[in-house]
């Protein structure tokens, strides 16, 4: 991975959008004081890419992306990996709760030849080649597609952060192995064993299943075949001969069915004569359907006399008169006593209306009398009230005044100064004004109510005298309404007549639906006697259409009796002399049949002999029980024939999955032990010490080579007669040196080393180069020179240590002021 660009908004220190051109750098440092944000711009890197940084303590540190104050951060990553230009971006954003979370991240493929000085225009996500992810999640799995290094990998290869470069040299035997197989890949190697030990016991299980076959198939041998073909041969010879012997068997059956067929018309020819009876009662049909007539018609007579009788009473009710109009005059004689009656009540009612009136009519006019008199006093109060104010006025006036003095009203000299009155005219005018204003409250609530009453008896005095006008007028109408009757008595007399002659109407009408129900049932026992009779003759004309072919004499209409005794007797002649030629049918049956039977045993021995069940004695079930015989044997054969395959084929399946399970169980045994991975670790680390050793040796000028023994780091010091020394005994600088050492040895080293598609294109340093004396710092800058001289990664060093930087031919300066921080790039 060599980063090509790097642009930031809100990220830590940089409050403000800073761009960080890594183009043609191929070897440089970052320069500036101490929290200036030197380490932020490689922190920016490894966010872009992996969502976190070393020192953040893993993703919930993602509130540090934040500058102070800042509500959202975005980084932009430019790089190339592998001969491939990608983009990386995240955006960090705190919502409303403070809560900080990745709002946006994405991965794009950009095309050949994109101009990176197209990203001035802003910070936005836009469509800069093809996405290779567009979420946090998928981010993981597509950067490290891209670079081809995990977060730990990437920290220890590519960006050596501050803090953690001698991690690797002091880390334990076994922390150091475990770090080793991750850098290496070496989990590969497990996941290997994981499937090569899957494949043996998927293979073993598939070995049973092919034996449990195998064993099922134990019948299926190349005799059984051989047998099961000859079989089928019979088989058809067998169905052969069946089908030579059916023609004869027919012609046989058919005679047979012909003989049988003569027989069994003689029997149906019987059957129907056998069943011409007179029926029991025919002879009696006509004689009641006489009766049933001759009693509908005494039914009929009955009818017409109530149907005259009912009309004679309907006439004389009608000439009664009306017994609706008749009750109605009764009433209004009855309404006429009832009002009369009520008449003295309803004027008396109006007389003690019309007194209480004038009484509350009174009472009102004196109590408003009684109120203009206190309006009066309030009012002559009110005036008095006026006066004493005046008095008050000049009576305080003259207290101020005396003989002699100028008077301020008049406008002349006082000579003699009144005297003052000793109690105010107001206070008393004021107690005789409240007494005046309750009295005249008192006199205005009384006339008010008083008032009210006489209006309300008035308008009481105003309904009576409406209803009892309206009482007289009803009494009016009602003898208006009577004045033609023949009075109440009369009237009663014609409505008890009207009574008496509706009963009689009811009685005669009871009378003449009782006819009419009665004539109705004649009606029916005539249509029903009817009916029998046509019945009768139906019946007879049935049973003479069942013998019609045998010609039957004609029959008399007029007489069913006669009808049923002529043909009775005709039909029981014609069976006589069919029962005679039934006998000699018979016996011509029975032939026929003992010669069917002689060729059905003569067929039944061809299926004996053949060894196939003996089927119905039908023509097709014997023609389809012997070709069902030659069709399972044909299906036993070629049963057995594929049977007989598939042991084959299994026997082929089994000798593959035995060799399957030999390799990936043997391949299983030898990754499952430990000393394969001890192996490749203890090769890896020495591969590893030997490039660090070589390195060092070239750091501290011959004086030191690194080693390692069960695990742990020594150094061997030839300026001490070749002493070896464990790594914890070297000073800060020399600690520098060995931890340098293992880093540009580990950056060399991996790419050979990992199973891994690491593009291990740069190595950024960020540690304490001020620890150094200047005859190593020079050594270090001539290595890192050296380094970069080769071609095939960038270098990049962050310190403050100005020797350092003036031998680096490009410089990014970062500076930070009272608000952010700034880069400024400087040299080539």
């Amino acid at each position: 991975m060599r980063p090509i660009r790097l642009d930031m908004a809100g990220f830590t220190v940089f409050r403000d959008e800073t761009s960080v051109d890594f183009t043609d750098a191929d070897y440089f440092a970052l320069v500036g004081p101490t929290g200036s944000g030197k380490s932020t711009v490689l922190d920016a890197i490894t966010f872009a890419l992996y969502g976190t940084v070393p020192r953040w303590g893993g993703a919930r540190g993602i509130a540090n992306a934040l500058a102070p104050s800042a509500a959202e951060a975005r980084v932009r990553l430019v790089f190339e990996s592998a001969g491939d230009r990608y983009v990386a971006t995240r955006v960090v954003r705190r919502d409303g709760r403070g809560n900080v979370k990745t709002a946006g991240a994405g991965l794009q493929l950009m095309p050949a030849g994109f101009d990176v000085t197209k990203l001035d225009t802003g910070m936005d996500l836009d469509d800069l080649g093809e996405v290779l992810a567009g979420t946090p999640a998928e981010m993981d799995q597509a950067v490290l597609e891209a670079v081809g290094l995990p977060f730990e990998q990437f920290t220890s290869c590519v960006v050596l952060p501050q803090g953690q470069f001698a991690d690797f040299l002091h880390a334990k035997p076994a922390t150091r192995q475990q770090i080793l197989v991750n850098l290496l890949g070496l989990h590969i190697y497990e996941e290997v064993q994981t499937k090569a030990t899957g494949r043996a016991q998927t293979a073993e299980g598939k070995l049973a299943v092919v034996d449990q076959n195998l064993a099922g198939l134990t019948d299926a041998t190349d005799e059984a075949v051989e047998a099961a073909d000859q079989h089928v041969a019979r088989m058809r010879e067998f169905t052969a001969a069946v089908e030579a012997a059916m023609p004869g068997l027919r012609a046989r059956r058919t005679a047979e069915a012909e003989a049988a067929a003569t027989r069994d018309a003689l029997d149906a020819d019987l059957r129907l004569l056998s069943a011409v009876r007179t029926p029991q009662a025919s002879v009696e049909t006509a004689g009641v359907t006489a009766a049933a007539r001759a009693k509908a018609t005494e039914a009929a007579d009955e009818v017409r006399g109530a149907e005259e009788k009912e009309e004679k009473v309907r006439g004389e009710l009608a000439a009664a008169g009306d017994a609706g109009s008749l009750s109605l005059m009764l009433d209004r004689h009855a309404e006429l006593e009832r009002l009369t009656g009520q008449a003295d009540w309803f004027a008396g009612e109006v007389s003690v209306a019309e007194v209480e009136h004038k009484d509350a009519a009174t009472a009102a006019a004196i109590a408003h009398s009684a109120h203009l008199g206190a309006a009066q006093l309030l009012e002559q109060a009110r005036l008095d009230y006026v006066e004493a104010q005046r008095i008050d006025r000049a009576s305080a006036l003259r207290a101020h005044l005396s003989a002699g003095d100028h008077c301020p009203v008049c406008e002349q000299t006082v000579t003699t100064v009144p005297p003052v009155a000793e109690e105010s005219a107001v206070r008393a005018a004021e107690t005789t004004g409240k007494a005046a204003r309750a009295a005249a409250e008192v006199a205005e609530a009384a006339w008010q109510q008083r008032d009210a009453v006489a209006r309300k008896l008035e308008s009481n005095l105003e309904r009576k005298r409406a209803q009892h006008e309206h009482h007289l007028s009803r009494m009016a109408e009602a003898r208006a309404a009577v004045a033609d009757s023949p009075g109440a008595d009369a009237l009663r007399r014609q409505l008890a007549e009207i009574e008496k002659l509706q009963k009689h109407l009811d009685r005669a009408g009871v009378a003449v639906r009782t006819a009419r129900s009665a004539h109705r049932q004649a009606q029916a026992a005539v249509i029903a006697a009817e009916e029998r009779q046509r019945s009768a003759w139906r019946e007879f004309d049935a049973v003479r259409d069942q013998v019609a072919r045998f010609s039957p004499p004609p029959a008399d209409r007029d007489d069913l009796a006669g009808a049923w005794s002529t043909l009775a007797g005709w039909a029981a002649a014609q069976a006589a002399e069919r029962a005679s030629a039934r006998a000699a049918a018979e016996a011509t049956v029975a032939d026929a049949h003992r010669s069917t039977v002689a060729v059905l045993q003569e067929i039944s021995a061809l299926f004996t002999a053949a060894g196939v069940t003996v089927p119905q004695p039908d023509e097709s079930a014997l023609i389809r029980a012997a070709a069902v015989a030659v069709e399972r044997a044909e299906a036993t054969w070629r049963r057995l024939a594929d049977r007989r395959d598939q042991v084959r084929e299994l026997t082929e399946q089994r000798m593959t999955l035995q060799r399957e399970q030999r390799v990936a169980k043997a391949l299983a045994g030898h990754l499952r032990a430990n000393n394969f991975e001890r192996w490749l670790l203890e090769e890896a680390l020495d591969m590893l010490v030997d490039g660090a050793s070589r390195i060092l040796r070239e750091l501290t000028g011959g004086q030191y080579d690194l080693m390692h023994d069960k695990g742990e780091f020594y150094v061997i010091d030839h300026h001490d007669a070749g002493l070896r020394r464990g790594v914890r005994t070297l000073s800060g600088g020399e600690t520098f040196q060995a931890s340098l050492s293992l880093a540009l040895a580990l950056s060399e080293q991996l790419a050979g080393m990992s199973t891994t598609a690491a593009s291990l294109e740069s190595i950024v340093l960020d540690e304490g180069f001020g620890t150094l004396d200047a005859a190593t710092l020079d050594v270090v800058a001539a290595t890192l020179e050296n380094l970069a001289a080769r071609g095939d990664r960038m270098v990049g060093v962050v310190t403050h240590v100005n020797a350092l930087a003036e031998r680096v031919p490009v410089r990014f300066e970062v500076h930070k002021d009272a608000r952010t921080a700034h880069v400024a790039r400087v040299g080539l």
